[in-house]
């Protein structure tokens, strides 16, 4: 009789990042700031534009849906890997991978699509500015979260679908530092050309069909921007677009890196140090660049803070 998940393995070993005794500990601590200036940085952007009025427009509302988006990838992710240092054996139940795999694989879908939808903000702004409030309206903005947020869990459960149908028998131990798929694919004992097939098929929609959106409208913007006769207007205008470049240039890269290729081609180094820039890095990074790099955040921060603590001048 078959077994209902067509595995024999209860449990899995997640390597980690290093074996070396001698990094583990600062490791740990690397990580652990990272991931705690990833949450700060993340829920501190959503608490701000939830409580400041001048921030209630399009453009932030989508940015607290990719700090929502970052702040739990990075959660799914960095905690499971912070016990690998501090633990001789980083055991993970065979249900907890699936689902590590599972919320993993949709938070990362999400956000590609989710830049795609700040780009097409960016240039619906500089391209029609006087049109922006009606074609951005409320309702399109939540068609827009919920496509973003319908993407990424049709293709998580596409993937994990095919992935309970993959029979584990022999070795356990991952060569990663979470449940990712190609890794989990080299444990197999069945055959992986469907979840190969299917990994390529999606994950080249996924990266190509926004990044296309990207380009295109990035192409638009600079050409509605060249015809702005003022050098001020040029510079406001490209400014209000640098922060999303910048991070669509780490995301997709990283990601592009990772999964436009078979298995048989990248190496596991090479892997985890992707995997870690967008996984790990990346969610920090994005909270400091559309802060650090934003007036407008900069000056709510400030307002709100003068709320908060109000200085009395006697």
């Amino acid at each position: 009789m078959e077994e209902v998940n067509n595995t024999a393995v209860a449990e899995f070993i997640l390597s980690g990042l290093t074996e070396n005794p001698k990094l583990q500990l600062p490791l740990f601590f690397i990580f652990l700031g990272v991931y705690l200036v990833t949450v700060v940085g993340n829920m501190g952007m959503i608490i701000l534009i939830l409580f400041s009025s001048q921030l209630h427009t399009p453009m932030y509302y989508l940015l607290s849906s990719l700090s929502f988006i970052d702040c739990c990838q990075s959660t799914i992710i960095t905690p499971k890997m912070l016990m690998n240092f501090v633990t001789e054996k980083n055991v993970i139940p065979y249900s907890e991978c699936i689902a590590q795999f599972y919320f993993f694989c949709a938070f990362a879908v999400a956000e590609c699509h989710m830049l795609a939808a700040m780009a097409y903000d960016r240039y619906v702004a500089i391209a029609n500015p006087l049109l922006y409030n009606v074609t951005m309206s409320y309702q399109v903005c939540l068609w827009m979260v919920a496509w973003v947020n319908g993407m990424g869990l049709l293709s998580a459960t596409a993937h994990t679908v095919f992935l309970l149908r993959v029979l584990f028998c022999k070795a356990n131990k991952i060569n990663h530092y979470f449940c990712d798929l190609f890794p989990l694919l080299e444990l197999s004992c069945s055959s992986t050309f469907i979840n190969e097939i299917v990994a390529l098929s999606f994950s080249a929609f996924n990266i190509i069909a926004p990044a296309v959106t990207i380009l295109s409208s990035y192409v638009f913007i600079i050409v509605n921007v060249l015809r702005i006769q003022s050098t001020g207007g040029r510079r406001k205008a490209f400014s209000t677009c640098s922060s999303h470049i910048l991070a669509v240039a780490l995301f997709y890269g990283s990601t592009a890196f990772m999964y436009l290729q078979p298995s048989s081609v990248s190496s596991p180094g090479q892997g985890k140090l992707s995997s870690v820039f967008y996984t790990i890095v990346v969610p920090m990074l994005n909270s400091m660049i559309y802060s650090l790099r934003n007036k407008d955040v900069k000056v709510a921060f400030k307002k709100l803070l003068k709320k908060m603590f109000p200085l009395n001048k006697d």
